[in-house]
């Protein structure tokens, strides 16, 4: 973990101890349906009949201060049903329907109804249903214009077709689907070294629009184009780059014994990474352990599908032998 991140007040390797105790927890409450251990993108659930259900939760992080300090509310639900269907997919699971949590300071219905626009455009992109949720008001534990949000999602898939480590084979080829932007991820240490001194309502050359613009641009939602593929035959694995960027992410879809190589210069770098590296000083290692540098989501694909995969996204590396990720090459960034 970086230095500047850990200034920021994430501690990465206490969250990394805390998931090892939380899986030894809910191992003791399990049942014989459970097919999956606590640490991959989505839990799964044998329903029977050859099916299984895949379930995912998440928030939005620290993302949310820019939402409450801009009064921009109506895209940060987008970021949650991102984070949590873009994870059931990876499964090969269709996200069925999505639940809300909303905690307010303060009950402004107004405001609400903004948040649930948000969770609500998130659902048709991702194509699935908002079911319900719970909005609970917190009056003297949260500030009054303070709001956090959750939620969860659930997905099917038949068991025959799930994705993951066990169809992935060394020489499968690494396609790239490109992000929006940071999405949701590492904005503790955004807020720290943007957010001081620099208005957020003014425009940042080396963005070309505003700051708030920037980061609160919404997640790409993924699903629905993982899931075409997947169905066409053309998937073996896939991982979401969310908290942990590559070097956590993408080894949770490679066996044991094998790993990746990441073509840096093969796609497209959001310039919002070079502004960040510069001023925070962070390496190179540090970026592509914290951020997804212009990838929502790789795939690994057989060699023979590459290219009709790679219309959607760039080739951007390769499994091979050997754990880890491993990033070669220089940078491409973009306007």
């Amino acid at each position: 973990m970086s230095d500047a991140y850990r200034a920021a007040g994430v501690d990465t390797e206490a969250a990394t101890k805390a998931v090892g105790m939380i899986a030894d927890l809910a191992a003791r409450a399990g049942r014989p349906e459970v097919g999956d251990a606590v640490g991959g993108f989505a839990g799964l659930f044998d329903i029977g009949g050859g099916r299984v259900l895949a379930a995912a939760t998440d928030g939005v992080g620290t993302k949310l201060e820019i939402a409450r300090l801009t009064g921009r509310r109506t895209t940060v639900g987008i970021d949650l049903v991102a984070m949590c269907a873009d994870d059931i997919v990876c499964t090969g699971a269709e996200p069925l329907f999505f639940l809300d949590y909303i905690a307010v300071g303060s009950l402004v219905p107004e405001h609400v109804a903004e948040l649930v626009e948000g969770v609500a455009e998130g659902c048709r992109r991702a194509g699935c249903a908002l079911l319900g949720g719970e909005t609970a008001e917190h009056p003297g534990v949260m500030p009054d214009d303070q709001f956090d949000l959750a939620g969860f999602c659930v997905g099917s898939v038949a068991r025959a077709d799930l994705l993951g480590p066990h169809r992935v084979q060394e020489g499968d080829v690494l396609i790239g689907l490109p992000s929006s932007g940071l999405h949701a991820n590492g904005y503790s240490l955004v807020r720290r070294v943007l957010l001081d001194g620099r208005p957020l309502d003014a425009t940042v050359p080396e963005l070309g629009r505003s700051l708030a613009d920037e980061l609160l641009e919404p997640c790409a939602i993924h699903a629905p184009k993982v899931l075409r593929l997947h169905r066409e035959g053309s998937l073996h694995a896939a991982a979401h780059i969310t908290g942990g960027g590559f070097i956590e992410n993408v080894p949770r879809m490679l066996p044991d014994g094998l790993g990746a190589r990441i073509d840096r210069g093969s796609w497209r770098e959001h310039p919002i990474f070079g502004l960040l590296q510069r001023e925070a000083g962070l390496t190179d290692a540090d970026l592509f352990a914290t951020f997804n540098m212009g990838l929502g989501m790789v795939l690994a694909v057989a060699p023979e599908h590459a290219d009709e995969v790679a219309a959607h996204g760039p080739i951007v590396g390769v499994v091979e032998a050997g754990p880890g990720v491993r990033i070669v090459g220089s940078t491409t960034r973009g306007d």
